[in-house]
């Protein structure tokens, strides 16, 4: 399971979630941050990413063009990057059950 984080989000969740998220990304990282949330959205569903962001942008993709790439919604206000490892580690169960279902696009997470 390979998740994408968004401009929003810091890229050192990369390093500090490679032990349960391993061959995950950072927009910034991959020289993205600039790009069109469309160019991202293809990118992510080339190289079957879940995008992870805190933005309604890409669940307003999801919802015209359909999935994949699959979002990872956070829900919650200003919050620390330890806040988003601790919800994205102790939510893991409920992200590859996700990750897995042909009939789901989206969680939010909060």
């Amino acid at each position: 399971m390979k998740l994408l984080f968004d401009q929003n989000l810091s890229p050192s969740l990369v390093n500090r979630l490679t032990d349960l998220y391993p061959q995950s990304n950072h927009l910034y990282l991959m020289g993205l941050d600039r790009e069109d949330d469309n160019i991202i959205w293809e990118i992510a569903k080339q190289e079957n990413y879940i995008i992870v962001t805190k933005d309604s942008d890409f669940n307003e993709l999801l919802i015209l063009k359909g999935f994949p790439p699959k979002i990872i919604w956070i829900r919650i206000g200003n919050c620390s990057t330890n806040v988003i490892e601790s919800l994205l580690k102790d939510n893991y169960q409920a992200i590859l059950a996700f990750s897995q279902d042909n009939n789901m696009g989206i969680i939010a997470l909060s």
